[in-house]
């Protein structure tokens, strides 16, 4: 990798960590750069503005989230255990940070759209489009539900954003309370949001 490539790896990595475990507006440039071990003169070769870099950081993160959501929703898999490996990847990565940091830390996207969403115009349509794309992740899904009777009839876009509203207000509502209680009920939540006629081997 080229020392400039590397550079900018260090600090997209860093820099979601430090905003996810944090806040945007508790973390500086310098802050990054001294994590991430790289100059500050070396930051703004990479990147115009702090806000530049979360944008690409959380873009560079959604490409790791979407290794992750291809094998989940992978359609080999039963649309019922999609759902449920689903809730259960949200589940270990959240009790992870509990267990590391002893606080809960919501869904990056999330957090830090809820804080700047009436500042920064442009982090605030770059989170809109990879909420967005993780909602597309779970139409199909819902479909299949849905045409086998699994679930009510519906629009599996609306759907998918209802899913995707009440899987963020657990997140946030665990971070709030630092309860890692919420985070746990999560699969039996979404089984509820979704009137889901499951068998007892699936809803456990």
């Amino acid at each position: 990798m080229r020392p400039e490539s590397e550079t900018k790896a260090k600090l997209l990595k860093v820099a979601v960590e430090m905003i996810w475990e944090s806040s945007y507006g508790s973390v500086s440039v310098e802050d990054i750069c001294e994590r991430a071990a790289v100059k500050k003169g070396s930051f703004y070769y990479a990147f115009k503005s702090k806000s530049d870099l979360a944008i690409a950081a959380f873009e560079h993160y959604w490409g790791t989230k979407r290794i992750i959501l291809d094998q989940v929703f992978s359609v080999q898999v039963a649309p019922l255990e999609r759902l449920k490996n689903f809730c259960n990847v949200i589940i270990q990565d959240q009790l992870e940070k509990y267990r590391t940091f002893g606080k809960l830390f919501g869904c990056p996207f999330c957090s830090l759209g809820s804080e700047l969403s009436t500042q920064d115009e442009n982090i605030r349509r770059k989170l809109e489009e990879l909420s967005a794309r993780s909602m597309r992740y779970y139409e199909p899904t819902l479909r299949e539900l849905m045409e086998t009777g699994q679930i009510p009839a519906g629009d599996p876009k609306e759907i998918a954003q209802e899913l995707f509203s009440y899987i963020a207000g657990v997140l946030l509502q665990a971070k709030i309370e630092n309860n890692p209680k919420l985070v746990e009920r999560l699969w039996r939540g979404v089984q509820h949001v979704l009137n889901l006629r499951v068998s007892e081997s699936v809803a456990g």
